[in-house]
């Protein structure tokens, strides 16, 4: 019984944690970064003056999907050129130097570098519509900032993470050691609630330039400690002949042929390729949809940064709890017993019913009436815990099975496909889905000349429910992507050629 629990929660045999814990703390590190700089990228844009949540769509709409091509491009220009280790910490080395430059110049002199008497001229001649869009203006370094955190989750997470994971491990390996990898992310999100906490509170009275500088300083140390993994993993792990993937001991090193074009032709030929691209958009598409209407309720609920920071890590820490004990306990198992396609369909399910509770709360709020009066608390902050509830479920499921079954689809492919296919699905199909949200939210709001995202609820649910369903579908294509029998477990030892006399 101990051995078949230790296969559930654990199936890494003694020789691979030379192997797996860096790849754990790796996740962890990069994870932790995330949540740090996703909690502090809405809080310095949405609580600013003059600003709210209403500047979101309009950063991830038309600024962040701009600069996610540019980037990819950039991406598949350099890995013909250069070797992915090197990509890797140039890529490192941007993030550590614009953090730097971010929180300890550029915030602690806001008020001389924005520009205040352009932007409000700019409101009094466009009209008081026009004030979202001049917020992106009169807060350019905030602006900057919510561009480089959109692209950790990008470049950080995606590319350079999982792409290194799916590089040096095998299929079998994936469904043994995925699920501890992303309870390695969910890990730090536990972490980071009490982290941003500590931050908070350490800097209790003081203006919001202590919080975030303290904050700032954690995501540099987690840069560095990521570099250090990777440069040990490449240095003492790859040379193993243990570790080797099936292509060979070169197979990380080696560069790629094909240009961006050919990547996205590629994608768009390539049909377990494009219904991957449709459960990446998806998953941005409708979670942003609940997003940033949420995150105007929330904002009406604490206006306070420190308040509204307090609130997101409270949030963080819930969802890495809980993310981390379902990847641990079931994901894995979950995954070799009822196989790849229930897991993949386990997330558009889930963020389908909560989405759908919050909008038809929001838009119905009398039926809470009742709850209300019970619970004891107002309709305000019902429904911005029902949208809590809703991000928090919708981020478990994808920590725990999203994740987990997206990498997956990759591995079988050839190597240009897994590399370059994967840049362009991951990066600019991730941007679009998100920009997608953002597009159709700022195209109501200019249509209906509202003046914030709350009146645009009853046009949202609609567009969330259909792309609810393609994502199902696609997901019920790749069905047989993945081989849904449990591979022989490495838990059992391989058994070795005898020698025999001839």
């Amino acid at each position: 019984m101990l051995r078949r629990w230790q296969q559930r929660l654990w199936p890494v045999e003694p020789f691979e944690l030379k192997k797996i814990v860096p790849l754990f703390a790796m996740k962890f590190f990069i994870s932790l970064n995330f949540v740090i700089l996703s909690s502090l990228k809405d809080t310095v844009i949405v609580t600013a003056p003059q600003s709210g949540a209403e500047v979101i769509p309009i950063l991830k709409g038309w600024l962040v999907l701009p600069v996610v091509i540019g980037a990819t491009l950039l991406y598949s220009k350099l890995s013909n050129l250069v070797q992915r280790q090197t990509l890797f910490y140039g890529i490192m080395a941007f993030f550590l130097a614009f953090l730097l430059l971010y929180g300890f110049v550029l915030f602690p002199h806001r008020d001389l570098l924005c520009p205040h008497s352009s932007a409000d001229w700019l409101i009094q001649r466009f009209g008081a519509a026009w004030t979202p869009w001049v917020a992106v203006y009169r807060y350019w370094m905030d602006a900057a900032f919510f561009i480089v955190a959109e692209l950790w989750s990008t470049l950080a997470i995606f590319l350079c993470f999982w792409g290194f994971a799916n590089e040096i491990n095998r299929l079998g390996e994936a469904k043994r050691f995925y699920s501890l990898f992303i309870a390695g992310g969910n890990l730090a999100s536990i972490c980071a609630g009490p982290l941003v906490w500590y931050a908070t509170s350490k800097t209790a009275g003081l203006p919001f330039e202590a919080t975030l500088q303290q904050l700032m300083t954690f995501s540099v140390i987690t840069c560095v400690c990521i570099v250090s993994l990777h440069w040990w993993i490449t240095r003492y792990v790859l040379s193993d002949p243990r570790f080797q993937p099936e292509e060979g001991a070169g197979r990380y090193q080696q560069k790629t042929k094909l240009s961006l074009v050919q990547s996205l032709r590629m994608v768009m030929t390539n049909r377990r390729l494009l219904a991957i691209a449709v459960m990446v958009i998806g998953f941005g598409l409708t979670i942003n949809l609940v997003e940033v209407t949420w995150k105007a309720n929330l904002k009406l609920q604490y206006p306070n940064a420190n308040d509204y920071q307090a609130f997101m890590g409270a949030v963080s820490s819930v969802t890495g709890l809980l993310a981390f004990t379902l990847s641990l306990i079931a994901g894995g198992g979950m995954m070799r017993s009822l196989g790849w396609h229930i897991c993949a369909q386990i997330t558009p399910i889930a963020i389908g019913t909560t989405g759908l509770l919050f909008f038809l709360a929001y838009l119905f709020p009398e039926t809470l009436t009742p709850l209300v009066g019970w619970l004891g608390l107002t309709p305000l902050l019902l429904v911005t815990l029902l949208g809590a509830t809703q991000v928090i479920v919708s981020k478990v499921s994808k920590y725990a099975f999203f994740d987990m079954t997206k990498e997956m689809v990759y591995i079988p492919l050839d190597r240009e496909a897994r590399i370059k296919g994967k840049a362009a699905v991951d990066m600019v199909g991730s941007r679009l889905g998100k920009s997608g949200a953002s597009w159709i939210q700022v195209a109501l709001i200019e249509l209906l000349g509202a003046g914030s995202v709350l009146p645009l609820a009853p046009y949202l649910l609609p567009v969330f429910i259909i792309m609810i369903l393609g994502w199902i579908g696609s997901t019920y294509y790749l069905r047989h992507a993945v081989k849904d029998e449990p591979p022989a477990s490495a838990a059992q030892p391989q058994p070795q050629p005898r020698l025999v006399n001839s």
